[in-house]
């Protein structure tokens, strides 16, 4: 059971992720951050297998939460209630690697050293693909990326549905940030206010290009 919200929660009854699967494999499992809602589960899996139908290489999923949620001593303000997973933007293939060998791991950044765009360098329209296959799940609430990527997938995908659900964040230039929605059942489960409607690629995005925006948190 999910208990609380995203910022104060905690989860009975959390499932561990396995460390490789079918089109995926868990990094930094010393961390002990592999554990979730069996609905968050179920996600990554079908993503998994939903990315590699559409030829993407296996993903790299870094933190979920801990084995009973509540606050993480370090790296997040969420992941407590066993709905949100970290997944690294890293598309090209992977070697078969043992969990030790992926404790060692980073994932360059898709956005420039100024904040302003992506680098055109390292994102591709792979990262768009998996984004939206993501965005497409239906238990799937919202998606957290750096505004930069957003921006890029406003100029080449404007309109489209899914996008609503990709919101910019501060960070999030390595990896993108999936939250489900309370699954049924979970009365003491508490979603985040709805997605504003439209697209998202609007004032509310410019915003994050201001100078008000740009100063640190």
């Amino acid at each position: 059971r999910s208990i609380g919200g995203h910022g104060l929660g905690c989860i009975a009854g959390a499932e561990a992720m396995p460390a490789e699967g079918p089109g995926w494999q868990l990094v930094r499992l010393s961390r002990n951050r592999y554990w979730g809602h069996p609905a968050l589960l179920a996600s990554l899996r079908g993503l998994a297998a939903r990315a590699q139908a559409a030829g993407l290489p296996a993903l790299w999923i870094g933190d979920l939460g801990q084995p009973r949620g509540g606050p993480l001593p370090w790296g997040h303000a969420s992941h407590q209630l066993g709905l949100d997973a970290d997944i690294w933007f890293e598309l090209n293939p992977k070697p078969a690697t043992t969990p030790a060998e992926r404790e060692r791991i980073e994932v360059p950044s898709l956005v420039r050293p100024d904040g302003l765009d992506i680098d055109p360098r390292r994102y591709t329209p792979a990262h768009a693909r998996l984004l939206r296959l993501a965005a497409e799940d239906p238990a799937v609430d919202r998606i957290f990326v750096n505004p930069a990527i957003k921006q890029a997938l406003c100029r080449d995908h404007a309109g489209e549905p899914w996008l609503r659900r990709l919101r910019p964040w501060r960070g999030h230039d390595s990896h993108f940030h999936i939250r489900l929605r309370c699954p049924a059942g979970q009365a003491q489960c508490q979603d985040q206010a709805p997605v504003p409607p439209g697209d998202g690629c609007d004032a509310s995005l410019a915003w994050w290009f201001s100078d008000a925006a740009r100063q640190p948190p």
